[in-house]
């Protein structure tokens, strides 16, 4: 992915520049609508205008067609609104920074993996929290603040070289540090680990060159790099997931039980396993628009 706009052709600086301004000003706008008001008419806007036009809708179904062949029509064409929008609502509260993480100190934190996560954190033991895009995997990171564990994220940097500036700014606002993927960005994330640091690593997009493992019934394209870093730095694998709640607006974290080490395979399909049981129990919440099982 490109780095420097100067990389980019005319035309390809041109409208990756006008679209950012476009999403900046629709951004701004929102700003100006109540936080409780402007998530839900971000997911909306989404679901109601975009959804179709942008493929999502076509795309949930193949997906789901593919999985789940036997749900119900009236329930696909649910997840076709619900997933849409919960997307939607993710990325409007990441870019209401504060007020986002302001709503954070009354979240829940639960699970198994709370103890653990605690022990480690007490006894310089590195944790690498495994994620998924389900609910808003960045409320894990703003909601487990109260338990005194922080951690860094490793992104991909996007295309839009513009957009990731803005992206990248509203993300060090939920905290830090960032570790971008590529050669640069893992060696400091492996000083980062050796160091006792703790890093969040969403693990269920489809990776070039990942192995092919199972994750609903589906040969599913997976990196076993969190596993291998979990070897490596003798860290504390965690899954951790922000489960919206039913107000649309807060968020349960939940740390289920570590991943035990065993072999990086084994321990990525537990991670795919322990991600598949969660998203059964919250269809919605999943991002069925991803091409996870892109072979």
């Amino acid at each position: 992915m490109p780095v420097d706009p100067s990389t980019l052709s005319r035309g390809q600086r041109f409208g990756y520049y006008t679209s950012t301004l476009a999403v900046r000003g629709m951004l701004g706008l929102l700003r100006l609508v109540p936080y409780e008001k402007r998530i839900a008419t971000m997911g909306w806007i989404v679901s109601n205008v975009f959804a179709g036009p942008a493929g999502f809708r076509r795309r949930i179904r193949r997906n789901l067609a593919m999985t789940c062949p036997d749900l119900p029509e009236d329930e696909v064409r649910r997840l076709c609104r619900t997933v849409p929008d919960n997307a939607a609502r993710s990325m409007a509260e990441l870019f209401s920074g504060d007020e986002f993480r302001a709503r954070a100190d009354k979240w829940p934190v639960t699970g198994p993996g709370v103890e653990a996560a605690v022990e480690a954190q007490a006894a310089g033991r590195p944790i690498i929290f495994v994620t998924g895009h389900i609910g808003n995997y960045d409320a894990a990171r703003v909601g487990v603040r109260g338990l005194g564990v922080g951690f860094g994220v490793l992104y991909r940097r996007m295309a839009n070289p513009y957009f990731n500036d803005i992206y990248v700014e509203a993300m060090l606002g939920n905290g830090g540090p960032l570790f971008e993927q590529g050669r640069k960005g893992m060696s400091q994330l492996f000083r980062h680990l050796r160091g006792g640091g703790n890093v969040a690593i969403a693990a269920d997009l489809y990776v070039q060159g990942g192995q092919v493992l199972q994750f609903f019934g589906q040969p599913a394209v997976t990196s076993t790099a969190s596993a291998e870093m979990a070897l490596k730095f003798d860290a504390l694998l965690i899954p951790a997931y922000g489960i919206r709640q039913p107000n649309g607006l807060d968020f349960e974290i939940e740390l289920h039980d570590p991943i035990p080490h065993t072999d990086p395979v084994t321990m990525t399909q537990a991670m795919n396993d322990d991600l598949e049981a969660l998203v059964r129990t919250h269809m919605d919440q999943w991002y069925w628009i991803h091409r996870r099982w892109k072979q």
